[in-house]
């Protein structure tokens, strides 16, 4: 784990936004973080004790618990885009390396450090308007998604604590082929590829509910 990235509020960059606030911008912490399952409010639908989620209607709760991002991805945009890109500028709450994050499978369940924390995989991230705003690229929604490098939401199993440096095990892997990419795909440019997400149980609600609607 290269780094873990906590947000405090602070108002959105998006004049449309449905939230006034927003936990985007997450900086890196020394400290080790509590990781529990989270509610379904503001104060509390983050996974991480301390992280702000600005709108609990489309962000936060059980199944996107905790957001993960490779920093291999970060540097690819940095030479990408020409900007910096610190750990925690695209809203993650762990900044892992060595992973390939677009390659996980739905189901996957990564225990952290040598504690208690087990998290499962869920869904993909998908680009909304303050993560455009924020980047103060009005293009970024079609150009993250033609990226195809979206990070992975995880749902928590067993609360614990993480900090920078603790190692990624992986204790199950899942024998379909339900990757995040594969999700990303079927959520953002073809959904006739979304029935197929209906092999991994542990789908994320929404996508569920996404991939059920596209079942004929």
């Amino acid at each position: 784990m290269l780094s873990v990235n906590v947000a405090r509020a602070r108002a959105n960059p998006d004049p449309r936004a449905l939230s006034p606030v927003t936990g985007i911008d997450k900086q890196p912490v020394d400290d080790a973080v509590l990781v529990r399952v989270p509610g379904h409010t503001q104060h509390d639908a983050s996974g991480l004790i301390g992280d702000t989620i600005g709108n609990p209607k489309l962000h936060g709760g059980p199944d996107q618990a905790v957001y993960a991002y490779a920093r291999e991805d970060l540097d690819n945009w940095e030479a990408q885009l020409g900007v910096t890109l610190d750990n925690g500028m695209f809203g993650e709450n762990l900044t892992t390396v060595g992973v390939d994050l677009t390659q996980t499978r739905i189901g996957e369940r990564w225990r952290i450090g040598s504690g208690t924390l087990l998290l499962e995989v869920t869904a993909p991230r998908t680009p909304c308007r303050t993560f455009a705003s924020f980047l103060d690229r009005p293009r970024w929604i079609k150009t993250f998604t033609e990226g195809g490098a979206p990070g992975a939401y995880f749902r928590v199993l067993s609360p614990g604590s993480v900090r920078a440096g603790d190692a990624i095990s992986v204790e199950h892997r899942p024998d379909h082929d339900v990757t995040i990419g594969l999700a990303f795909t079927a959520r953002m440019k073809d959904p006739g590829l979304a029935p197929a997400l209906l092999q991994a149980d542990a789908l994320s609600a929404e996508l569920k509910r996404f991939a059920r609607e596209r079942v004929t």
